[in-house]
């Protein structure tokens, strides 16, 4: 936490965001984004969450809830990653993340080699959402592999990914035969047989080349 602690000692509150589902082929791209001020320790067992299983991610939320200041989500659809491209999608959901907090914090750490939230400038067309918002002044800090060495990452890592596997679970019953209760919307083989057979249904990204 010594990341969080050296912003915490110039703000009041830092923000961690992480996303899940980017690789997937099928369903929303997630950003989960945790709010965090220092007060208190953070509860044992945040890492990565896919260093977690399934049922050590879901007993964190509640921990994560009363650790932290509070915790929001953002999505995007198969259809704007179609649209918008996952770069612009990044940014999008990672928005949506920032704007669904009630409590707006003063900096962020994301996870990855680059700032998710920032559009290049070379980029002009782009979601009315992203169009000069003034939350492209919030400073951030890009952290390689931050879900495993930044606490406020890592469960925002965790929050992201059982919202978005219960969002899989969910469609898996609406959509059956692919699979999604299990792979999530990742190709896996069963995956692709099921494209193979069905072909490729509204939650999908039509854009990207995959079988069906």
């Amino acid at each position: 936490m010594s990341i969080e602690y050296e912003l915490l000692s110039t703000y009041d509150c830092v923000v961690g965001l992480d996303e899940v589902g980017r690789g997937a082929v099928a369903g929303p791209l997630v950003v989960g984004a945790v709010v965090i001020d220092g007060s208190t320790s953070p509860p044992t067992g945040l890492n990565d969450s896919k260093l977690l299983s399934a049922r050590q991610r879901e007993n964190m939320i509640q921990p994560i809830r009363e650790w932290s200041v509070e915790f929001a989500i953002g999505e995007v659809s198969a259809n704007e990653i179609d649209t918008w491209g996952m770069r612009t999608c990044l940014a999008l959901a990672g928005w949506r993340a920032l704007r669904g907090l009630t409590r707006f914090p003063q900096a962020a750490l994301v996870d990855g080699s680059f700032d998710f939230l920032r559009l290049r400038p070379s980029f002009d067309d782009v979601p009315l959402e992203l169009e000069g918002s003034e939350l492209l002044a919030l400073p951030t800090r890009s952290i390689i592999r931050g879900d495993q060495t930044c606490v406020s990452i890592a469960a925002a890592s965790i929050v992201a990914k059982v919202h978005r596997d219960s969002l899989m679970d969910e469609l898996s019953e609406q959509v059956p035969g692919f699979g999604w209760e299990r792979n999530k919307g990742y190709l896996t083989s069963d995956h692709a047989d099921a494209l193979g057979h069905l072909g490729q249904t509204l939650w999908h990204r039509r854009s990207w080349a995959i079988p069906g």
